[in-house]
């Protein structure tokens, strides 16, 4: 069955490289006069040698006589792992039986096409960008790992292999069983399972080696400063995943190594660069011709705000923490990330960036500066009770304590609860809203990862405004937002934080006048007479312990936080489910602040 007739050469021209973008070269053949036999063949052929993922065709001049015609057109083929390759072409078309037929040749491909010639193309990767830190120096480098992983076929003992695997490399056994289980593994496949560094292999290879089944292989591969160095923050690259692939574009195609997290898949275009490449023609003789050149370009260095013993110091600070835990650090003048640390480092979730949580009794550094700028001073009256009840919610203290009748600075040395849910209920409408928002709450801002920031909602009543003056209730932050809080107190000046150097000008807010030295005041008399002192012999250091609850149960479960600041570095550091913060937090904060 013929295609419907066209009313002219135009029409009939229109109509045919529509079919073409739509890849029907059924219909393309039946609009043909005299089409080879092989006609939807050498389509799919030109389609296939250059990997065309679609085509587009805008139709140019018409050259029309009694029954002839040409129509030029503008093709632009966008070819996988390439990009839009333009080819300038014409179509003839003749009328024969009272309507207009395309008259085809291999020259509608492409205009120095002819019988006999083949298509093909070339493709290069160039160098991948560097990720720097705040001093210019790079954070990733090309270097050696050994995939350590198994042959289904050799192993003897599965149980054994697992055991080996989660004794020296902490691999889940159910991990293991889901890789060797998975329906196209054959026996004599080599299943990754981990890639280590070689001096992690050394460690390893010995109880590992021995085991029937466990293989190593080296490879290249993309190496940060030290094992788990920022890990979650530059994240990782390898072999491009069938999601992302439609996500990245046109310039790539299977096989390729991206960034599969953190830094390395945020900036994979600024990173990865372009590939470069040919289209070439070969003739029937051997002939090779160059259709059309992709010049390409090497990656871009990214730069990052990050301090190499700033980050080595946060790791270390972490080391041996057994709880999910986040630790951050930035600087108090700029804003600028300096470190950035998650745990554990087997999960995905950057939980120092993503996480929200509520920031107990961190707050008060809030509510304090809301005070102060309502006229209050350190050694202003407070009262703290045991229990402080407000529109029938109940309030408490820590482990029961009350100090009666003192002052704010022992109330907020000493974390009292019911001392700032009375003292809040006497702040004026909207004041507590508008100390968070000077702090950065509710305020968007792009560090250069996804991160949430913080949230006030406001208070419905009493009871949650007494519940947020406490950081409990509604209001949610993430650490990173939190370490900002820390920096704005010993600045005075809440500067988004940022961790790529071209984000530097965020949002910014100043502390109300006259908060900035009490409110430092006050943190330093967390650490040295209150719910901090256990890091009393850091000259300098002021923070504030927080020890949030969350979920249900009898006794509520409760995260345990230190914000604080030394040196113009303010930091932040949380541990989910930690328990109290002056007796978790606090000494993980005293050895990150003793490390610089």
């Amino acid at each position: 069955m013929r295609g419907r007739p066209a009313e002219g050469p135009a029409e009939e021209a229109q109509a045919y490289l529509q079919a073409w973008a739509g890849g029907d070269f059924g219909a393309m053949e039946r609009r043909v006069a005299e089409p080879p036999a092989n006609f939807v063949e050498r389509h799919q052929r030109f389609r296939d040698e250059l990997r065309i993922l679609s085509s587009r065709f805008e139709p140019g001049r018409v050259d029309r006589e009694a029954e002839s015609a040409v129509v030029t057109f503008r093709a632009t083929h966008v070819l996988r792992g390439l990009g839009e390759w333009e080819v300038d072409g014409s179509l003839r078309l003749v009328r024969r039986e009272g309507r207009w037929w395309v008259r085809w040749t291999p020259a509608v491909l492409h205009p120095e096409m002819r019988e006999g010639d083949r298509f093909s193309r070339t493709r290069t990767r160039l160098e991948r960008g560097a990720i720097l830190d705040g001093d210019g120096l790079s954070l990733t480098r090309q270097g050696e790992v050994i995939t350590i992983g198994v042959e289904p076929r050799r192993i003897q003992n599965r149980a054994a292999v697992a055991s080996a695997l989660q004794a020296q490399l902490g691999v889940d056994p159910a991990r293991l069983e889901k890789l060797l289980n998975a329906p196209n593994v054959a026996p004599e496949h080599f299943v990754a399972i981990i890639d280590v560094r070689p001096e992690r292999y050394q460690q390893v290879r010995p109880a590992l080696a021995p085991v029937p089944g466990i293989f190593f292989r080296r490879k290249s591969a993309r190496l940060s400063p030290a094992e788990g160095f920022a890990a979650h923050t530059l994240g990782r690259v390898g072999e491009v995943t069938a999601e992302l692939l439609p996500q990245l574009g046109p310039t790539y195609q299977p096989g390729d190594i991206v960034g599969l997290s953190g830094l390395e898949l945020t900036y994979e275009h600024q990173l990865g660069g372009r590939p470069s490449g040919e289209v070439r023609l070969t003739r029937a003789s051997g002939e090779v011709r160059v259709l059309g050149r992709f010049e390409g370009t090497p990656g871009t260095p990214l730069h990052t705000t990050l301090r190499q013993e700033v980050q080595s110091a946060a790791e270390a600070a972490l080391e041996g923490v057994t709880q999910p835990a986040a630790l951050v650090a930035v600087d108090t003048g700029t804003g600028a990330i300096l470190a950035i640390a998650s745990r554990p480092l087997e999960q995905p979730l950057h939980r120092a960036l993503t996480g929200r949580y509520p920031p107990g009794s961190t707050f008060k550094v809030i509510t304090a500066e809301a005070l102060l700028a309502g006229g209050m001073t350190p050694e202003s009256p407070a009262s703290c009770p045991p229990v402080a009840t407000v529109s029938g919610k109940s309030f408490r203290n820590f482990e029961g304590e009350a100090f009666g009748n003192t002052r704010l600075r022992v109330a907020f040395a000493h974390s009292c609860n019911t001392a700032f849910v009375l003292l809040a209920s006497g702040l004026k409408e909207g004041a507590l809203g508008e100390a968070a928002r000077r702090f950065g709450f509710d305020v968007a801002y792009d560090p250069g990862l996804p991160s949430p920031g913080a949230s006030f909602p406001a208070p419905r009543d009493e009871a949650e405004l007494a519940a947020a003056a406490i950081g409990q209730g509604r209001v949610l932050a993430t650490p990173l937002h939190m370490a900002s809080v820390a920096a704005a107190a010993e600045s005075g000046r809440w500067r988004a934080p940022y961790l790529v150097a071209e984000l530097e000008d965020g949002p910014r807010a100043s502390l109300a006048a006259g908060t900035r030295v009490p409110l430092q005041a006050l943190m330093r008399a967390v650490v040295t007479e209150g719910s901090g002192r256990s890091a009393a012999g850091l000259m300098g250091l002021a923070g504030k312990t927080g020890t949030a609850e969350f979920g249900t149960g009898t006794p509520l479960p409760t995260h345990a936080w230190f914000i604080g600041f030394r040196n113009g570095i303010g930091f932040a550091v949380l541990v989910e489910g930690g328990g109290v913060g002056g007796r978790v937090a606090v000494p993980i904060a005293a050895k990150f602040a003793a490390a610089l």
